[in-house]
């Protein structure tokens, strides 16, 4: 048998809380598989499970599910036990789950959700909205919202939860529930950059806000794309979109983001074929090249201008031997979350010096949240310390208020 891979984070409320010394048990079919012990920085090891062959995810079939699944219970002192159902695990692809407890209180019970399949071994609703219609609400420029607020059913729902939902996260989540991990990168990247194209339209033009609705997006394919709340994301997967998280498609010189449609399997034009772009991934065409193949040659990837919640604007990469005010900042913010995630080594007396205990520092935390351990902080490093900076900034701030 196969074996894919499992690395479980948990959280009480929050990303600035991780917690230590939680159980996480890993079961099929109610039997216990394993049993891990969170560290300090609230992860576990990586956990090795049985699953299917490769192959099944690599071929648009219907005969055997392409990825196995299990189920978590996580529970620590004081909190609130919880567990999450249908965890996915895919042939030599590490799954990334993340668990956010509670408190316990008197009415406290067990907390359980179901992830649901992904949307090419499911059904997929048709899209019913036209999409040549355009709201009259717009933005003055394409931004990276810090949250997307997710409507998590059709909009006429309105006992359906609303999820305010990290955008790096929600994009992450959304590729995981669409797309498999185990294709090509090229193809990975095109989808991807579709998914937030699609989403940051949703943005830019308030399509739902115009309609008078409380929320950005919906989860449900009829209307929008497939978010899963606590679904499963795919460390190949989270790696890419932390690399192009801020580009979007857009034609000609159009301002706006492409509302970019795509299904798993279309003739349509302007519409990507999810398993069609799979095909081209393997023929050796690039991102752009899969891309231009459905949305035509008019198509250009622009950047978003603004990245909200950010405190520092990336300038450029930081390594080692470099000295400046932004290593300075770097070595302050890192030191300062620290006080949540203490596994990160600790910077004494910073200078602005890039030395070996600053590189030392970055490759922990790029361990902790899934980059690559260069020691280097570029882009998507410089952006995940922001993100876990205002993290545990608002933590703080609510708990000594």
């Amino acid at each position: 048998m196969v074996k894919g891979y499992l690395l479980v984070n948990v959280y009480c409320d929050t990303i600035a809380n991780p917690v230590k010394g939680a159980i996480v048990k890993v079961l099929k079919d109610d039997n216990e598989i394993t049993r891990k012990t969170t560290n300090e920085d609230g992860q576990t090891n990586k956990i090795s499970l049985e699953t299917v062959d490769k192959s099944y995810s690599l071929e648009d079939q219907n005969l055997v599910r392409p990825y196995e699944t299990y189920d978590i219970e996580v529970s620590a002192l004081g909190l609130t036990p919880t567990k999450i159902n249908g965890v996915q695990i895919l042939d030599g692809e590490t799954s990334i789950q993340n668990i956010y407890i509670t408190s316990i209180d008197e009415n406290s019970e067990e907390v359980v959700s179901t992830i649901t399949p992904n949307t090419l071994w499911e059904n997929e609703s048709p899209n019913i909205i036209d999409p040549e219609d355009t709201s009259t609400y717009v933005l003055d420029k394409v931004i990276i919202p810090e949250k997307i607020t997710v409507h998590d059913g059709i909009p006429s729902n309105t006992s359906a939860p609303n999820y305010a939902v990290p955008f790096v996260d929600y994009v992450k989540n959304v590729a995981s529930s669409e797309i498999y991990s185990t294709w090509p990168k090229e193809t990975i990247k095109a989808n991807v950059l579709a998914i937030i194209s699609y989403a940051l339209n949703r943005v830019y033009t308030e399509w739902y806000r115009s309609k008078g609705y409380d929320f950005i997006i919906t989860s449900t394919t009829s209307y929008d794309q497939k978010y899963t709340h606590n679904g499963t994301v795919f460390e190949s997967i989270s790696k890419i979109v932390d690399e192009v998280f801020n580009e979007y498609i857009r034609q000609n010189f159009r301002p706006e983001p492409l509302l970019a449609h795509y299904k798993s399997n279309t003739s349509e034009p302007g519409n990507l074929s999810q398993w069609g772009s799979k095909e081209l991934g393997d023929k050796g065409y690039n991102y752009f090249e899969i891309l231009k193949y459905y949305y035509g040659d008019k198509i250009n990837i622009a950047k978003a201008e603004v990245i909200q919640g950010s405190p520092y604007s990336y300038t450029k990469d930081l390594k080692e031997g470099d000295c400046s005010k932004d290593v300075y900042k770097l070595q302050n913010t890192l030191n300062y979350i620290r006080s949540s995630y203490p596994g990160i080594p600790i910077i004494e007396n910073p200078t602005g010096l890039f030395d070996s205990s600053t590189t030392k520092a970055v490759k922990v935390f790029q361990k902790v949240f899934g980059l690559s351990q260069t020691g280097i902080v570029d882009y998507k490093t410089w952006y995940k310390i922001s993100y876990i900076l205002i993290a545990v900034t608002k933590m703080t701030n609510s708990v000594y208020s």
